[in-house]
């Protein structure tokens, strides 16, 4: 029973892939684009055919650089690439180029707010590499012989590593901080990080300990592809891993394994490599080259504010909670929509931020749209918002008015003019339609003067189902209450009053 009560530490690192967004390849000029039939985008050098010599593309470079600059790295100023051999049908020339003995950036941090406040996660380093092909694995035919696809596309396509330092101490830590770093990269606009495409991958490294015992074997996890699975195979394994320490059986081997979602369990792939298992050499092929103080210095100058930054100065400047902020802030494209908008709007920051966050979230998760895309402009946004503070429309119409907006990226003032959505403000025309509604529904009345608030909400419903919403609510409950306070003082001689 004693095994039970001990302590363990949970201890993980982090490799992350970022497919940098880069029109052409690393070494050549084949294109990047996603989805296009398979083996459509290649030449010699995608293919390692003999005599394809590879070209460095410069832009792969700057957006490694600016990455480093983001992560608070220590940037190289000399930099070279190697060979990495291993033995993939993926990998066309039996190696891969990357960065093993000079990355171009090392000690880096990244600060998170955790649960338990912020803190700097150290960045290892970074490192430019290829990416390799895509194999595609079918089902057994009728002989029972299974086969695989293999689409070289892919292969050559830049690729950023980002190796953290292991210590997150929890699944739910990982996925935090998986979340932010792909904030900032969408934020540096070096990648469009879309797990769904595979262009920002993760392969988690986990081990366990007791506290104040070195690092445990550690078993990576390769094959996620969410964030929901990453933390989802991170609890897994964590607990796989405390229970084999609890029966006195710790791991004997470092492995690789991979999620399977089905089962919701991790498998055993292989036995993991090390370093000297790769072989690593220079690359004979690309000669070392130097990076220039001062196009570090122009790219450091051009950063743009981070994702974390943003948050803050959201939370001090409109005092907007954290939760919204964070919402905001998440994406570059939200939130230069969201500044957009203030710029022109006189109103409160939280309303537009209720508004961006509530109505128009809604339209593009029904639609799949993106913010990028929308056939409106923040100017026309924040004129919806003018005109619902000026009571010209009540906010259901406004929201009415969003949803025209969105499908046919009409002005706001001319769907409210061509709809005849314009708002009741007259007390004379208010009136008139509450003393009708009071008039048809004496036992309603009855209820009300009985006690019963549920009449009030029956009568202004009444009243806004006969003006299609377009009454003022204020005005509304002012004058209604009047008017039944009106029948409470002369009793039932009103209605005959009434209608005489």
């Amino acid at each position: 029973m004693w095994v039970s009560k001990l302590r363990y530490e949970t201890v993980i690192g982090l490799e992350v892939h970022v497919e940098l967004k880069t029109k052409a390849k690393l070494w050549c000029g084949c294109s990047t684009q996603f989805g296009t039939e398979p083996n459509t985008q290649v030449c010699p050098v995608c293919l390692g055919l003999p005599g394809g010599l590879p070209l460095l593309n410069k832009k792969a470079v700057e957006f490694a650089l600016t990455t480093g600059l983001a992560l608070n790295c220590v940037l190289a100023d000399h930099c070279r690439f190697d060979r990495k051999h291993y033995f993939y049908p993926d990998l066309p020339k039996g190696y891969q180029i990357t960065q093993f003995y000079q990355p171009i950036g090392r000690e880096g941090w990244l600060e998170v707010e955790f649960a338990d406040g912020p803190r700097r996660v150290r960045i290892k380093e970074i490192h430019l590499e290829e990416e390799a092909g895509r194999t595609y694995h079918l089902p057994s035919g009728p002989d029972g012989v299974a086969s695989s696809l293999l689409d070289y596309n892919r292969s050559g396509i830049p690729l950023l590593e980002i190796v953290t330092a292991p210590e997150l101490s929890s699944p739910a830590e990982a996925r935090i901080f998986l979340e932010e770093l792909k904030a900032v990269l969408e934020c540096l606009e070096v990648s469009d990080a879309k797990m769904e495409e595979g262009s920002f991958r993760c392969d988690a490294n986990l081990s366990v300990r007791r506290p104040g015992e070195k690092l445990g074997k550690r078993v990576e996890l390769k094959n996620l592809n969410s964030f929901r699975a990453i933390e989802a195979g991170l609890v897994y394994e964590e607990k796989r891993q405390r229970e084999l320490l609890a029966q006195g059986e710790p791991l004997p081997y470092e492995e690789v394994r991979t999620w399977d979602e089905e089962k919701g369990i991790t498998v055993y792939m292989r036995e993991k490599e090390q370093a000297a298992d790769y072989r690593y050499f220079p690359e004979p092929e690309i000669p070392p080259f130097a990076i220039a103080g001062e196009w570090v210095e122009t790219l450091r100058t051009n950063l743009p504010e981070l994702p974390l930054e943003k948050r803050r100065r959201y939370r001090e400047e409109y005092r907007l909670s954290a939760t919204d902020a964070a919402l905001l802030s998440r994406r570059k494209a939200e939130a230069n929509f969201f500044e957009a908008t203030l710029q022109k709007y006189q109103g409160s920051a939280q309303t537009v931020a209720n508004w961006i966050l509530g109505e128009l979230t809604r339209l593009m998760k029904e639609e799949k749209a993106e913010v990028t895309n929308l056939q409106f402009s923040a100017e026309d946004f924040a004129a919806l918002l003018q005109l619902q503070d000026q009571k010209v429309i009540s906010s259901k119409i406004a929201k009415a008015v969003l949803e025209e907006m969105f499908r046919t990226g009409t002005k706001p003032a001319v769907i409210i003019e061509e709809r005849g959505w314009q708002q009741i403000t007259d007390p004379n025309i208010i009136k008139t339609l509450v003393r009708e509604t009071v008039v048809a529904n004496p036992a309603a009345v009855q209820d009300y003067l009985g006690g019963k608030q549920k009449a009030f909400a029956f009568f202004a419903g009444d009243v806004m189902r006969k003006s299609k919403g377009r009454v003022n609510p204020e005005l509304l409950n002012e004058i209604l209450q009047a008017e039944l306070e009106r029948h409470r003082s002369v009793g039932n001689s009103g209605y005959q009053s009434d209608r005489q």
